[in-house]
């Protein structure tokens, strides 16, 4: 029996029953020009076979990851000849861990769910990520997630309103008890991957994250509604271009949460998270915050442009989280249009999320957060306004408030805000922040711009 390590979060927690629904995705950069919309459905093929063909059986009892595997293996077949879909037809389809093939479409028929089994010795082991140097929970290797891809192009996972449930409690239960061997898995993961499209489907009860894309590029993931103990709902990590749009996300622990590796693991796999859009998405995380970046972004996090959230009954709202020994940056963020409700922390940044995968990271190692402009914010029922903490030798800086006006609560107390090791700038916020942010030496000019995103955003 193996102790989980700590991680970086609130001591509130919650447990709930995670749900994800996603709709409406895009390829490319179009969610930045603003072409969602006019996107043709995806998931047209030439050629479809059915998972029954495989010997699959969806009675809920039969194990069936011998029939998917073997289903995505023919369908490689069809690789030069423009993919194909695999079928999944009404029926409960318990199964163990796949990977996915280029050039696929994997379709959930209204009324069918893909199970994952309670059986851990069915979601294999697999090295952690290079990035990360451990897994998330504890030392060593992870399992392996649900539904996989490595350096695949071209994939689309999509239905009918179809589920994939990663029957998570069990997981959860071996988490709490400390009966876990090696780390928990996700329910869709997808590595150095492209062009991945993912639509009209409910995810279920996540082992830990539900959508986790790691060193990928131009993947889309949309619409949403999640909640479960010490689980993300969609963690973009070391990928670039990609798109989250019209969403609903509920969770306990993060509901959008950008990251790019952990300590010198992260330094030196120096794979940034970059060009990144959210956009109309509602977010609720009952515990921690509903957007983060990260506490691992050793390998940077940069271009980050948000805009129309609404966050509400959440413990925290948006937060930036570092410490010594992470290295990396976070720098060049613009988040806008925000509406927040009934929240405990509206804003956060902090560099004392001290968690590290090992004992060899380096406390020289100093992380930077710089450049970081939040505009057009109204709150109610807020009870602190912002918690604003950076490291001694490596103070936060232009950090930028705009046209921000918080509602507090009646039990807020007389303190809204609270800085430490933080230089900015702000105009027009309600409540007054502090003084760090109010240099009158400052300027607008040492913020990141809004007017190249507000162009996009417009178009």
């Amino acid at each position: 029996m193996t102790t989980a390590m700590p991680l970086c979060r609130s001591a509130l927690q919650v447990v709930l029953a995670l749900v994800v629904v996603l709709a409406a995705a895009a390829r490319g950069s179009a969610c930045a020009r603003g072409e969602l919309r006019d996107q043709a459905p995806p998931g047209s093929r030439p050629h479809s076979v059915t998972i029954t063909e495989f010997g699959a059986v969806g009675d809920g009892r039969t194990l069936n990851t011998v029939p998917f595997q073997n289903a995505v293996f023919y369908v490689r077949s069809f690789a030069d000849k423009g993919g194909a879909q695999l079928y999944v037809p009404r029926g409960r389809w318990v199964t163990g861990s796949f990977n996915l093939t280029s050039h696929l479409t994997l379709y959930l028929e209204q009324g069918a769910v893909i199970v994952g089994v309670k059986d851990s010795s069915q979601w294999p082991i697999v090295e952690p990520l290079p990035s990360y140097g451990q897994g998330t929970d504890l030392p060593g290797p992870e399992h392996r997630s649900l539904i996989s891809g490595y350096n695949l192009t071209d994939v689309v996972i999509t239905g009918n309103n179809g589920v994939i449930d990663g029957q998570g409690l069990v997981w959860w239960q071996w988490l709490r008890s400390h009966e876990l061997n090696h780390s928990r898995p996700h329910i869709l993961e997808f590595l150095y991957s492209e062009d991945i499209v993912i639509s009209n489907l409910t995810f279920l009860n996540s082992p830990a994250w539900s959508i986790h894309p790691v060193y990928c590029r131009s993947t889309m993931t949309i619409e949403t509604s999640l909640d479960a103990p010490l689980t993300d709902g969609i963690v973009p990590d070391s990928c670039s271009n990609l798109c989250i749009e019209d969403s609903t996300i509920s969770v306990s622990h993060e509901a959008i949460s950008l990251k790019s590796g952990w300590d010198k693991y992260g330094i030196s796999f120096g794979r940034p998270t970059s060009d990144i859009r959210i956009s109309r998405v509602d977010l609720l995380s009952s515990s921690g915050a509903a957007l983060a970046f990260g506490s691992q972004m050793s390998g940077g996090i940069s271009d980050i442009h948000v805009n129309h959230l609404r966050i509400h009954d959440s413990y925290k709202g948006i937060s930036f989280k570092t410490s010594p020994g992470r290295g990396g940056y976070i720098e060049e963020v613009v988040i806008s249009e925000v509406q927040m409700e009934n929240v405990h922390v509206g804003i956060e940044f902090t560099g004392n999320c001290s968690t590290h995968p090992d004992d060899s990271f380096d406390l020289s190692d100093l992380p930077t957060i710089d450049q970081v402009t939040m505009k057009n914010m109204v709150g109610t029922n807020i009870s602190v306004a912002g918690v604003l903490s950076g490291i001694d030798s490596a103070p936060f800086t232009a950090i930028c408030l705009s046209n921000l006006n918080f509602s507090m609560a009646a039990d807020s107390g007389s303190s809204s805000w609270s800085c430490s090791n933080v230089s900015g700038y702000s105009e027009a916020v309600f409540p007054e922040p502090c003084t760090e942010l109010r240099d009158p030496s400052s300027s607008s000019s040492m913020c990141f711009s809004l007017a190249s995103y507000s162009a996009i955003a417009t178009a």
